[in-house]
Protein backbone atom coordinates (compact mmCIF):
# COMPACT_ATOMS: atom_id res chain seq x y z
CA UNK A 1 0.00 0.00 0.00
CA UNK A 2 1.36 3.20 -1.25
CA UNK A 3 1.96 5.83 1.97
CA UNK A 4 2.94 9.72 2.00
CA UNK A 5 6.68 9.66 1.71
CA UNK A 6 9.04 12.86 3.99
CA UNK A 7 12.23 13.53 2.15
CA UNK A 8 14.97 15.89 3.38
CA UNK A 9 17.58 17.64 1.64
CA UNK A 10 20.38 19.85 2.50
CA UNK A 11 21.65 22.34 0.31
CA UNK A 12 25.46 22.26 -0.87
CA UNK A 13 27.34 25.35 -1.69
CA UNK A 14 27.08 25.54 -5.39
CA UNK A 15 23.06 25.09 -5.23
CA UNK A 16 23.01 28.28 -3.09
CA UNK A 17 20.80 31.09 -4.71
CA UNK A 18 18.60 28.04 -6.88
CA UNK A 19 14.85 28.55 -6.90
CA UNK A 20 13.61 26.35 -4.75
CA UNK A 21 11.78 24.36 -7.27
CA UNK A 22 14.58 23.96 -9.63
CA UNK A 23 16.57 22.96 -6.52
CA UNK A 24 13.95 20.09 -5.79
CA UNK A 25 13.93 19.02 -9.44
CA UNK A 26 17.81 18.67 -9.81
CA UNK A 27 18.34 17.19 -6.76
CA UNK A 28 15.31 14.20 -7.18
CA UNK A 29 15.34 13.06 -10.64
CA UNK A 30 12.03 11.00 -9.84
CA UNK A 31 10.42 14.46 -9.40
CA UNK A 32 9.67 16.78 -12.30
CA UNK A 33 9.82 20.90 -12.06
CA UNK A 34 5.78 20.71 -12.81
CA UNK A 35 5.63 18.31 -9.67
CA UNK A 36 7.44 20.25 -7.20
CA UNK A 37 5.35 23.51 -8.15
CA UNK A 38 2.76 21.47 -7.06
CA UNK A 39 3.69 20.60 -3.94
CA UNK A 40 4.83 24.21 -3.35
CA UNK A 41 1.58 24.98 -3.93
CA UNK A 42 -0.13 22.54 -2.16
CA UNK A 43 2.28 23.57 1.20
CA UNK A 44 4.14 20.02 1.13
CA UNK A 45 7.49 21.76 0.83
CA UNK A 46 9.27 23.44 4.09
CA UNK A 47 12.32 25.20 3.82
CA UNK A 48 13.71 25.58 7.41
CA UNK A 49 10.33 25.18 9.51
CA UNK A 50 8.10 27.29 7.19
CA UNK A 51 6.41 26.57 3.71
CA UNK A 52 8.23 28.08 1.10
CA UNK A 53 7.31 29.49 -2.27
CA UNK A 54 8.69 28.01 -5.61
CA UNK A 55 10.87 31.40 -5.65
CA UNK A 56 12.15 31.13 -2.50
CA UNK A 57 16.45 31.16 -3.17
CA UNK A 58 17.98 28.51 -1.42
CA UNK A 59 20.72 28.86 0.86
CA UNK A 60 23.89 26.37 1.61
CA UNK A 61 23.01 24.25 4.89
CA UNK A 62 19.36 25.10 4.40
CA UNK A 63 17.30 21.95 4.99
CA UNK A 64 14.45 21.91 2.81
CA UNK A 65 11.48 19.18 3.99
CA UNK A 66 9.45 17.48 0.98
CA UNK A 67 5.90 15.69 2.03
CA UNK A 68 5.59 13.28 -1.38
CA UNK A 69 1.47 11.64 -0.58
CA UNK A 70 0.83 8.37 -1.67
CA UNK A 71 1.12 7.52 -5.65
CA UNK A 72 -2.40 8.33 -7.40
CA UNK A 73 -3.23 6.47 -10.87
CA UNK A 74 -1.14 7.33 -13.57
CA UNK A 75 -1.78 10.71 -15.87
CA UNK A 76 -0.14 8.37 -18.80
CA UNK A 77 -1.38 5.98 -21.03
CA UNK A 78 0.68 2.39 -20.87
CA UNK A 79 1.81 1.79 -24.63
CA UNK A 80 3.30 -1.52 -26.03
CA UNK A 81 6.76 0.14 -27.23
CA UNK A 82 9.32 -2.90 -28.04
CA UNK A 83 12.20 -2.45 -25.00
CA UNK A 84 15.61 -3.90 -25.11
CA UNK A 85 15.56 -5.08 -21.84
CA UNK A 86 19.24 -6.15 -20.05
CA UNK A 87 18.06 -7.39 -17.35
CA UNK A 88 14.92 -7.99 -14.71
CA UNK A 89 13.87 -9.49 -11.74
CA UNK A 90 10.94 -8.20 -8.82
CA UNK A 91 13.08 -4.79 -7.87
CA UNK A 92 14.39 -3.68 -10.91
CA UNK A 93 14.72 -3.33 -15.03
CA UNK A 94 17.70 -2.42 -16.88
CA UNK A 95 17.09 -1.53 -20.15
CA UNK A 96 19.22 -0.53 -23.43
CA UNK A 97 17.54 3.09 -24.05
CA UNK A 98 17.35 3.77 -27.97
CA UNK A 99 18.15 7.28 -29.08
CA UNK A 100 15.37 8.82 -29.82
CA UNK A 101 13.59 7.90 -26.60
CA UNK A 102 12.40 10.28 -24.31
CA UNK A 103 12.71 8.69 -21.30
CA UNK A 104 9.95 10.83 -18.73
CA UNK A 105 6.71 12.71 -20.24
CA UNK A 106 6.79 16.61 -20.45
CA UNK A 107 4.99 18.90 -22.93
CA UNK A 108 4.67 17.75 -26.45
CA UNK A 109 6.14 14.25 -25.41
CA UNK A 110 3.13 12.58 -23.90
CA UNK A 111 3.21 9.80 -25.68
CA UNK A 112 6.07 7.44 -26.50
CA UNK A 113 8.53 7.96 -23.78
CA UNK A 114 10.03 4.95 -21.86
CA UNK A 115 7.77 5.58 -19.11
CA UNK A 116 4.82 4.45 -21.62
CA UNK A 117 6.93 1.73 -22.49
CA UNK A 118 7.52 0.40 -18.42
CA UNK A 119 4.15 1.60 -17.27
CA UNK A 120 3.03 -1.26 -20.39
CA UNK A 121 5.72 -3.32 -19.48
CA UNK A 122 5.11 -3.19 -15.53
CA UNK A 123 1.96 -3.82 -14.33
CA UNK A 124 2.86 -4.49 -10.92
CA UNK A 125 4.73 -0.81 -10.52
CA UNK A 126 3.48 0.83 -7.20
CA UNK A 127 3.69 4.07 -8.29
CA UNK A 128 7.30 4.79 -7.21
CA UNK A 129 8.42 8.55 -8.11
CA UNK A 130 5.10 10.16 -8.19
CA UNK A 131 2.59 9.93 -11.09
CA UNK A 132 4.68 11.00 -13.99
CA UNK A 133 8.17 9.30 -13.25
CA UNK A 134 7.90 5.96 -12.43
CA UNK A 135 10.72 4.37 -11.07
CA UNK A 136 12.99 6.50 -13.11
CA UNK A 137 15.97 7.43 -10.65
CA UNK A 138 18.55 8.90 -13.61
CA UNK A 139 17.99 10.39 -16.77
CA UNK A 140 19.53 10.18 -20.79
CA UNK A 141 19.15 12.98 -22.88
CA UNK A 142 16.38 12.23 -25.95
CA UNK A 143 19.63 11.58 -28.76
CA UNK A 144 21.85 9.39 -26.15
CA UNK A 145 21.32 5.48 -26.39
CA UNK A 146 21.94 2.96 -23.69
CA UNK A 147 21.48 1.99 -20.38
CA UNK A 148 19.18 3.07 -17.84
CA UNK A 149 18.39 1.32 -14.27
CA UNK A 150 14.47 1.37 -12.98
CA UNK A 151 13.04 0.67 -9.70
CA UNK A 152 9.84 -1.56 -10.14
CA UNK A 153 9.38 -0.73 -5.83
CA UNK A 154 9.35 1.61 -3.00
CA UNK A 155 12.28 0.04 -1.63
CA UNK A 156 14.20 -0.08 -4.84
CA UNK A 157 13.98 3.54 -5.78
CA UNK A 158 14.99 5.00 -2.47
CA UNK A 159 17.98 2.51 -2.51
CA UNK A 160 18.95 3.42 -5.80
CA UNK A 161 18.70 7.05 -5.14
CA UNK A 162 20.87 6.73 -2.17
CA UNK A 163 23.21 5.69 -4.33
CA UNK A 164 23.06 8.06 -7.20
CA UNK A 165 23.11 10.78 -4.55
CA UNK A 166 26.22 8.76 -3.09
CA UNK A 167 27.75 8.39 -6.27
CA UNK A 168 28.17 4.89 -5.51
CA UNK A 169 26.79 3.75 -9.06
CA UNK A 170 29.91 3.56 -12.15
CA UNK A 171 28.46 4.58 -15.79
CA UNK A 172 31.06 4.75 -18.37
CA UNK A 173 30.06 5.88 -22.01
CA UNK A 174 31.71 5.61 -25.69
CA UNK A 175 31.79 9.52 -27.20
CA UNK A 176 32.50 10.14 -31.19
CA UNK A 177 34.47 13.51 -31.16
CA UNK A 178 35.77 15.79 -33.85
CA UNK A 179 39.94 15.91 -33.21
CA UNK A 180 42.80 13.72 -32.60
CA UNK A 181 42.67 14.49 -28.95
CA UNK A 182 45.81 14.81 -27.69
CA UNK A 183 46.96 12.13 -24.56
CA UNK A 184 45.43 8.66 -24.02
CA UNK A 185 43.58 9.59 -21.12
CA UNK A 186 42.67 12.94 -18.90
CA UNK A 187 40.40 14.50 -16.66
CA UNK A 188 37.81 17.42 -16.92
CA UNK A 189 36.90 18.66 -13.18
CA UNK A 190 35.14 21.95 -14.21
CA UNK A 191 32.09 23.28 -12.39
CA UNK A 192 28.73 23.08 -14.95
CA UNK A 193 25.66 25.09 -14.82
CA UNK A 194 22.58 27.20 -16.77
CA UNK A 195 24.65 29.01 -19.78
CA UNK A 196 24.70 32.55 -18.73
CA UNK A 197 23.32 34.01 -22.05
CA UNK A 198 21.15 30.98 -23.48
CA UNK A 199 19.03 29.39 -20.86
CA UNK A 200 18.75 25.62 -23.13
CA UNK A 201 22.34 25.03 -23.14
CA UNK A 202 24.19 24.41 -20.23
CA UNK A 203 27.88 25.84 -19.84
CA UNK A 204 31.21 25.61 -17.61
CA UNK A 205 31.20 29.32 -17.48
CA UNK A 206 27.71 29.32 -15.75
CA UNK A 207 27.92 32.18 -12.78
CA UNK A 208 26.05 28.99 -10.32
CA UNK A 209 27.84 25.93 -11.93
CA UNK A 210 27.87 22.71 -9.65
CA UNK A 211 31.32 20.58 -8.87
CA UNK A 212 31.24 18.41 -12.10
CA UNK A 213 33.93 15.60 -12.32
CA UNK A 214 34.55 13.50 -15.73
CA UNK A 215 37.00 10.94 -17.12
CA UNK A 216 38.14 10.22 -20.50
CA UNK A 217 40.22 7.51 -22.36
CA UNK A 218 41.22 7.06 -26.13
CA UNK A 219 39.79 3.96 -27.11
CA UNK A 220 39.91 3.82 -31.04
CA UNK A 221 41.79 6.97 -33.36
CA UNK A 222 40.07 7.75 -36.72
CA UNK A 223 42.50 10.78 -37.76
CA UNK A 224 39.73 13.90 -37.83
CA UNK A 225 37.57 11.74 -35.09
CA UNK A 226 38.51 9.88 -31.78
CA UNK A 227 36.60 7.27 -29.94
CA UNK A 228 36.51 7.85 -26.45
CA UNK A 229 35.52 5.70 -23.48
CA UNK A 230 34.15 8.13 -20.73
CA UNK A 231 33.34 7.77 -16.91
CA UNK A 232 31.41 10.50 -14.98
CA UNK A 233 31.72 10.87 -11.25
CA UNK A 234 28.56 13.22 -11.20
CA UNK A 235 25.77 13.47 -13.23
CA UNK A 236 24.85 17.32 -14.39
CA UNK A 237 22.63 17.77 -16.87
CA UNK A 238 24.84 17.70 -20.74
CA UNK A 239 28.02 17.07 -18.37
CA UNK A 240 29.87 15.11 -20.98
CA UNK A 241 29.00 16.90 -24.02
CA UNK A 242 29.41 20.34 -22.17
CA UNK A 243 32.97 19.28 -20.75
CA UNK A 244 34.15 17.87 -24.22
CA UNK A 245 33.47 20.78 -25.91
CA UNK A 246 35.36 22.75 -23.19
CA UNK A 247 38.11 20.29 -23.99
CA UNK A 248 38.02 21.60 -27.84
CA UNK A 249 36.69 17.97 -28.76
CA UNK A 250 33.04 18.13 -29.24
CA UNK A 251 30.30 15.43 -29.81
CA UNK A 252 29.34 14.45 -33.30
CA UNK A 253 26.22 14.99 -34.20
CA UNK A 254 25.97 17.36 -31.37
CA UNK A 255 23.90 20.60 -32.54
CA UNK A 256 23.98 22.32 -29.13
CA UNK A 257 27.47 22.61 -28.30
CA UNK A 258 29.07 21.68 -32.18
CA UNK A 259 29.15 24.38 -35.04
CA UNK A 260 28.00 22.96 -37.93
CA UNK A 261 31.17 23.36 -39.69
CA UNK A 262 32.84 21.09 -37.33
CA UNK A 263 32.48 18.19 -40.27
CA UNK A 264 35.10 20.29 -42.39
CA UNK A 265 37.65 18.89 -40.00
CA UNK A 266 37.31 15.75 -41.44
CA UNK A 267 39.36 16.01 -45.12
CA UNK A 268 38.18 12.86 -46.60
CA UNK A 269 34.98 13.53 -48.72
CA UNK A 270 33.55 9.86 -47.60
CA UNK A 271 34.15 10.30 -44.16
CA UNK A 272 33.35 13.58 -44.18
CA UNK A 273 29.90 12.38 -45.86
CA UNK A 274 29.42 9.38 -42.97
CA UNK A 275 29.90 12.25 -40.14
CA UNK A 276 27.37 14.33 -41.71
CA UNK A 277 25.09 11.92 -41.75
CA UNK A 278 24.86 11.44 -38.07
CA UNK A 279 21.83 13.17 -36.91
CA UNK A 280 22.00 12.71 -33.16
CA UNK A 281 25.13 13.54 -30.66
CA UNK A 282 27.31 10.23 -30.70
CA UNK A 283 26.74 9.37 -26.99
CA UNK A 284 26.40 6.07 -25.86
CA UNK A 285 25.81 4.63 -22.10
CA UNK A 286 28.04 1.68 -22.38
CA UNK A 287 28.37 0.44 -18.97
CA UNK A 288 26.21 0.59 -15.41
CA UNK A 289 27.40 -0.90 -12.22
CA UNK A 290 25.33 -0.62 -8.87
CA UNK A 291 24.76 -2.34 -5.86
CA UNK A 292 21.07 -4.57 -6.07
CA UNK A 293 18.93 -2.44 -3.84
CA UNK A 294 17.81 -5.31 -2.20
CA UNK A 295 20.25 -7.89 -2.10
CA UNK A 296 23.09 -5.37 -2.39
CA UNK A 297 25.26 -8.17 -5.13
CA UNK A 298 27.25 -5.58 -7.44
CA UNK A 299 25.80 -5.89 -10.74
CA UNK A 300 27.77 -4.61 -14.05
CA UNK A 301 25.52 -4.39 -17.52
CA UNK A 302 27.22 -3.71 -20.75
CA UNK A 303 25.53 -2.46 -24.13
CA UNK A 304 26.63 -2.75 -27.59
CA UNK A 305 27.48 0.48 -29.60
CA UNK A 306 24.08 0.99 -31.41
CA UNK A 307 23.99 0.46 -35.63
CA UNK A 308 24.25 4.08 -36.17
CA UNK A 309 27.61 4.54 -34.01
CA UNK A 310 29.00 1.43 -34.97
CA UNK A 311 28.71 1.96 -38.31
CA UNK A 312 30.07 5.61 -38.03
CA UNK A 313 32.96 3.67 -36.39
CA UNK A 314 33.64 0.84 -39.51
CA UNK A 315 33.67 4.10 -42.13
CA UNK A 316 36.09 6.11 -40.47
CA UNK A 317 38.65 2.75 -39.57
CA UNK A 318 38.32 1.61 -43.12
CA UNK A 319 41.33 2.16 -45.07
CA UNK A 320 43.25 3.87 -42.39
Amino acid sequence: MNQAQRRTYVVEGEEQDLRLDVFLSRRDPSLSRAQVQKLIEQGAVQAGSRPAKASHKVREGEVIHCEIPPATEYDVMPEDIPLSIIFEDESILVVDKPAGMVVHPAPGHKEGTLVNAILYHCRDLSGIGGVLRPGIVHRLDKDTSGLLVVAKSDRAHQALMGQFRQRVVKKTYHALVYGDVKGDQGSVNLPVGRHPEDRKKMSTRSRRGREAATRWQVHERYGAVTLLHVEIETGRTHQIRVHLHALGYPVVGDVVYCGARQASTVGDPARRAAVKRMKRQALHAARLSFSHPVSGEWLTFTAPLPADMAELCRLLKRDL
